[in-house]
């Protein structure tokens, strides 16, 4: 199985970049491939509202000329989908916005002179992420807004991760954290497995 990571960190040393090198080593060891793709790196613009990506069919269409193209390219070619973000202010971190809104809305054409596909039919889609508050009130928006963008693009959505930030005097980091992560690897690429019917 290939996974897609889209890594919406600033930190390439933060609590979700090492949540997500223990998931990925786990990933790794039962035999699953992985691109990690770290979204403060690329060139990202936000959508215009154009419409102009509506008119075609068969790939994004949009008329921006960034990195969003080639991220949706590894999107497309990966069995499954892993958004990995920590919480900012009840949602994902900016680049990752941008991102999501010009993949829901140039990969469903559903608004032009025309009806077509969703192109990411079928993909699995999780997320790994991290909050200051307990999960159900840190990041439960964003699992919300997952499950919708899922729901709108006919893509199957599998679960989400989160693990608490207790602050700078407790250690981030622990078994714990790192064996959940790994449980959460075992787990994701189970339901991978099952086609659904």
């Amino acid at each position: 199985m290939r996974l897609c990571v889209l890594m919406g960190s600033p930190r390439r040393n933060g609590n979700t970049a090492a949540l997500m090198n223990e998931f990925l080593d786990q990933w790794a060891l039962l035999g699953g491939e992985s691109q990690v793709i770290w979204l403060y790196d690329r060139q990202i613009h936000a959508c215009l509202g154009c419409m102009a990506c509506q008119e075609c069919m068969d790939s994004l269409g949009c008329v921006q000329q960034d990195d969003v193209a080639d991220i949706f390219g590894a999107m497309a070619r990966a069995d499954g989908i892993l958004l990995a973000t920590p919480i900012y202010a009840w949602y994902c971190t900016p680049p990752m916005k941008a991102l999501v809104d010009r993949v829901v809305y140039a990969g469903n054409k559903k608004y032009g002179t025309q009806k077509g596909p969703a192109l990411l039919e079928g993909k699995c889609v999780a997320s790994l992420t991290t909050c200051g508050y307990p999960a159900d009130k840190g990041a439960d928006l964003w699992e919300e807004g997952l499950k919708r963008l899922c729901r709108h693009s006919k893509m199957r959505y599998l679960g989400m991760f989160c693990r608490r930030d207790l602050g700078r005097e407790i250690p981030f980091m622990n078994e714990e954290a790192a064996r959940d992560a790994r449980a959460f690897a075992r787990s994701l690429l189970r339901m991978m497995e099952v086609k659904e019917p």
